[in-house]
């Protein structure tokens, strides 16, 4: 069984997925499978897929069970196996060189991985102005104030173990919010989390689905709860050993 379910949501990729799929199977050395999920049957990544012919690896395409991003997140994760779970932006075809040490991260015992844009080794080119100061801003507040132990908290590009996927159970329903909420619930239990540094480009080709004003309110709710957990609550020891953050 691969050691790694790499989950890419995909919404007409067509011109971007090869590109990533080549990368992976040059650079990853840990046995990986890829989960590519999608919303509907005339996605132009549907045949890209169809006409690439993997070598070491193998590439699973799911329908998803839900609309969007969220729907195709919590798709991937239902149907993922291995003991480790990537999410890989779809046109993100230059961090392959790092995912392995990610995987290390996580054999050293961490339960969850972020991928930094924020500390030696990453970095963040060509976002909007606006969207770069929001995640800077936030990303500042939540390692600083919130006490988190990442500089890049809200980065959908990450790494979760099988043992965090299974036992905690998500609220969230738009977005790459998901990613925060796992984040500060991690980091309310008290188990490990560790960070690797990684590169971010705005994309060249196709469309970001990235919409900051729809996804604040729920972002906010887990900004919240990550302060929250460092000024005003810790967890009992018991209620971490449940794996059951409230």
């Amino acid at each position: 069984m691969a050691e790694l379910d790499i989950v890419i949501p995909v919404y007409n990729e067509g011109r971007n997925i090869v590109a990533v799929l080549d990368a992976l199977g040059e650079h990853v050395r840990t046995p990986f499978r890829v989960l590519i999920c999608y919303d509907y049957e005339g996605d132009d990544t549907l045949p890209a897929v169809a006409s690439y012919h993997p070598v070491g690896f193998g590439i699973t395409l799911i329908k998803n069970r839900g609309q969007g991003v969220f729907g195709a997140i919590t798709t991937g994760f239902a149907d993922s196996r291995a003991p480790a779970v990537l999410m890989l932006p779809a046109d993100d075809d230059y961090n392959a060189p790092r995912l392995d040490a990610m995987v290390e991260r996580m054999r050293s015992g961490c339960e969850l991985v972020v991928a930094s844009r924020f500390i030696p080794g990453g970095c963040m080119d060509g976002s909007p102005l606006l969207k770069a100061a929001l995640i800077r801003i936030s990303a500042f507040a939540l390692r600083h104030f919130a006490r988190l132990p990442t500089s890049d908290p809200s980065n959908g590009f990450r790494l979760f173990s099988r043992r965090l996927i299974e036992s905690v159970p998500l609220e969230s329903t738009k977005g790459f919010t998901y990613s925060l909420e796992l984040l500060v619930k991690c980091h309310r239990l008290g188990w490990p989390i560790g960070e690797v540094p990684v590169e971010w480009h705005e994309r060249k080709t196709g469309k970001s689905r990235f919409q900051i004003l729809s996804w604040l309110p729920e972002y906010l709710r887990w900004f919240r709860y990550a302060f929250a957990t460092t000024w005003l609550r810790r967890p009992p020891e018991s209620v971490a050993r449940r794996g059951s953050p409230t």
